[in-house]
């Protein structure tokens, strides 16, 4: 990334040469294509039926969203019209087809990777925040499905989605963030590996060779093109690559998705019907989501409104979290940075991330966040008052008052996630 970056987010503008207007016109196409190529296929006979086909892959999740309108009265309210908070969970349900061999299935799941995407309510900007399984949450009382209830708890974060599915994970992240979440896409082991096949692999730059036994993965050092087995191992790998912590392997997933976006994007995918409809299939199979996405639709719609967001202002980051007081191998929040994190996207303020230091070798390094970067990056450091909001002592309206740069945190962008 070049020296030159920039704060990404709301009012991010076109470039004063008028060549991000073009940038701007190539993405409407390789976007617009697909729209085009769903109209296609919706246009005759064997059209239509591939059309009903992909359309009905999707699984509607109403489970979840009865559960949710049960609760209407105690979740956040939107502060942006446009905004859209979309919460993506990878499930490690070993159930159905494809999942029994990564490990025994207790009959019970987890969330093994969260992530909360903020879509700018002018869509120049995307922010994927990474949640930490291992990091000590409220979580609310949830309904089983057996229709039995938990009770509250203070306890690890990826409980939530094994107490309560979907619903409870949704209450527990916003209860802790007071974002709203607007929707929800649910993938499982099977899923991801079909959508990286599907693009023909994505490409990945390992610093060193990696063979884990319990990801089921062997890659030499250097650039490589993962297939659908190869990347669920990469990204699920925790013992051979880094210090073996779950931080480190949230930054690979993170990596491993801007490479993914950098693929999809391309010609080479968008523009080759051949391809774009294995890309559609498995996509579609692969999802459970609310049902307002649980169309062709409904997802076009959302591919629509990012159609305009270049591959730089697609960022990836992690919470700020460090090592829990009373157990090493959970993590806790670090203030004030997460909660000013959590402020600016639910009020979407702009959010800027640096490149991530290079790997550490110690793990107490590697998961530790380091606050004083915050501090010293973002230029400024906030006040933080009794009501539980981040301010200063000017008023909002006072003309002289000049708004704070958009404080740093570690990350990178899918601009970022190439080869050299």
């Amino acid at each position: 990334m070049s020296e030159s970056r920039g704060t990404y987010g709301p009012g991010a503008g076109a470039s004063p040469s008028g060549m991000g207007a073009v940038r701007r016109r190539r993405r409407w196409l390789r976007y617009g294509a697909l729209g085009v190529a769903v109209l296609v296929l919706a246009a005759g006979g064997v059209g239509w039926a591939a059309y009903q086909k992909l359309n009905g892959n999707i699984t509607k999740d109403t489970d979840a969203a009865a559960e949710l309108a049960r609760y209407e009265k105690e979740r956040p309210t939107p502060l942006v019209h446009d905004a859209q908070n979309i919460l993506l969970i990878g499930s490690d349900t070993r159930a159905g087809r494809g999942n029994r061999k990564y490990g025994r299935d207790p009959g019970t799941q987890r969330s093994d990777t969260t992530i909360l995407l903020h879509l700018a309510a002018d869509r120049q900007s995307a922010t994927a925040v990474s949640i930490p399984r291992d990091v000590m949450v409220d979580i609310p009382s949830c309904r089983r499905t057996d229709g039995s209830r938990t009770r509250a708890q203070f306890a690890q974060f990826n409980w939530a989605y094994e107490f309560g599915g979907t619903a409870c994970t949704i209450r527990t992240i916003e209860k802790l963030t007071r974002i709203r979440v607007d929707h929800h896409m649910v993938v499982d082991f099977a899923g991801f590996k079909g959508m990286v096949d599907a693009v023909d692999g994505v490409q990945v730059c390992l610093r060193a060779p990696m063979n884990d036994t319990d990801a089921h993965v062997k890659l030499a050092a250097g650039k490589q093109t993962l297939n659908g087995e190869q990347a669920l191992g990469y990204v699920r790998a925790r013992k051979s690559l880094g210090n073996g912590s779950d931080t480190d392997r949230m930054d690979r997933q993170q990596e491993f998705l801007g490479a993914l976006v950098n693929k999809v994007q391309s010609n080479d995918v968008l523009l080759n019907p051949a391809k774009l409809y294995p890309v559609l299939d498995a996509a579609t199979s692969s999802l459970t989501t609310d049902p307002a996405l649980a169309s062709l639709r409904g997802l076009y719609e959302l591919v629509r409104g990012m159609r305009n967001i270049p591959t730089e202002r697609v960022q990836f980051l992690t919470v700020p979290r460090q090592s829990y007081s009373y157990d090493a191998n959970r993590d806790e929040l670090v203030e004030p940075a997460a909660g000013e994190l959590f402020t600016r996207l639910r009020t979407d303020s702009p959010v800027q991330v640096t490149p991530r230091e290079p790997e550490k070798s110690a793990p107490s390094q590697e998961r530790a966040y380091e606050e004083s970067s915050y501090e010293e990056e973002s230029g400024y450091e906030e006040e933080y008052d009794d009501s539980g909001e981040y301010g200063s002592d000017e008023k909002p309206d006072d003309p002289s008052h000049t708004p704070s740069p958009a404080p740093t945190f570690r990350g990178n962008t899918a601009a970022g996630a190439t080869c050299e």
